[in-house]
């Protein structure tokens, strides 16, 4: 879901040719919902192999970072951890959401109106626990790197980009800056001809560039009114103040100087910590253990989990594994990588 604050967020539509020789954090389950949400057939059913196993994820995964690494882009997936305490609210409601969106779909099928089931099965997605251990154990055959986040995936993501470790943190959920990022960037797993909801419409999704630094600047304010903003709109870890949109939002922490007097002002009482919440945006859990280094791709084990494991199409995956040889970062000596890093 992330925080609602597209609408008054400076950003920069640009080519993904533009991001060639940049390394970039990508919010790993952020991602991998994104392709099981995109890729499906035309009533919504994701892919799945004989036993009846998703396996949009995968499919996302391995094509798509394909195609990144040939437009000149070194990418690290960055997996979520444990989630902080209050953030369970959210999955709970989000748990609920998806349970009656499979209703939904289920009873839009029986219907015959396909559209509606397509819009209810993109809903309903679910990222399993087998499957993030499947996208790793791909990632790792692909010599992708990886990171296991302690807490939020972009949280982590933002802090490496912000020791710059990597160029930018990469995620559809403004949290990113937040959580620090200097630059964020959308779009990156979705650009491309995509069909609008709900409508027999489809337009070009480009990546997004958006810097942080930028942002604070054009809105008058620094990184903490950001968050407080957020708490306002509502976050993964706090529910909405009512009748407090962005614009709203943005012209309170431009007037008051204090939270505390913006709540008072607004005569409301947090259900959740907000201090708490805060503090976890300021100073996140991250770990400095991991590693960016590529490696040769294991041809024999991509074929293992993708055609063996999951019934992919042989000669598609054969063809797919030549291409990734071919752009590997590992193929290349370490004077010619310094280009990723600038």
């Amino acid at each position: 879901m992330g925080v609602p604050l597209g609408p008054i967020i400076p950003k920069k539509e640009i080519e993904l040719e533009e991001l060639a020789t940049r390394f970039l954090a990508i919010d790993a389950y952020n991602a991998l919902y994104q392709f099981i949400s995109v890729i499906r057939q035309p009533d919504g059913t994701p892919l799945m192999d004989r036993k009846g196993r998703i396996t949009s994820h995968l499919s996302g995964l391995f094509y798509r970072t394909i195609k990144l690494l040939e437009n000149g882009i070194k990418v690290a997936y960055v997996f979520d951890g444990t989630p902080p305490e209050f953030k369970k609210r959210t999955l709970e409601e989000r748990t609920e959401k998806r349970e009656e969106a499979e209703k939904k779909w289920e009873e839009a099928l029986r219907k015959g109106d396909i559209e509606e089931a397509r819009k209810y099965a993109t809903q309903a997605s679910r990222l399993e626990k087998m499957m993030v251990e499947d996208a790793k154990r791909l990632l790792d055959a692909m010599g992708v790197p990886y990171v296991q986040a302690p807490s939020e995936g972009e949280a982590q993501a933002a802090y490496m980009a912000s020791k710059g470790d990597v160029w930018a943190a990469a995620s559809q959920d403004y949290d990113s800056l937040l959580f620090g990022a200097p630059r964020l960037v959308r779009n990156l797993t979705i650009t491309g001809k995509r069909k609008l909801p709900g409508r027999n419409v489809y337009v070009d999704v480009k990546p997004e560039l958006i810097i942080l630094e930028e942002v604070l600047k054009e809105l008058g304010i620094d990184r903490r009114k950001l968050i407080w903003m957020g708490l306002l709109v509502g976050t993964d870890f706090n529910e909405k103040v009512p009748g407090v949109g962005p614009k709203k939002a943005l012209e309170l922490v431009r007037t008051y100087d204090s939270l505390e007097r913006i709540l008072k002002v607004l005569g409301y009482e947090p259900k959740e910590d907000w201090k708490a919440i805060e503090e976890f945006f300021l100073n996140p859990p991250h770990t400095d253990n991991y590693s960016l280094k590529y490696k040769q791709p294991d041809k024999e084990e991509i074929f293992r989990i993708l055609v063996d494991e999951h019934d992919f199409n042989p000669e598609r995956v054969e063809k797919a594994i030549q291409r990734l040889e071919e752009v590997t970062p590992a193929k290349g000596s370490q004077s010619s990588l310094e280009a990723w890093f600038g």
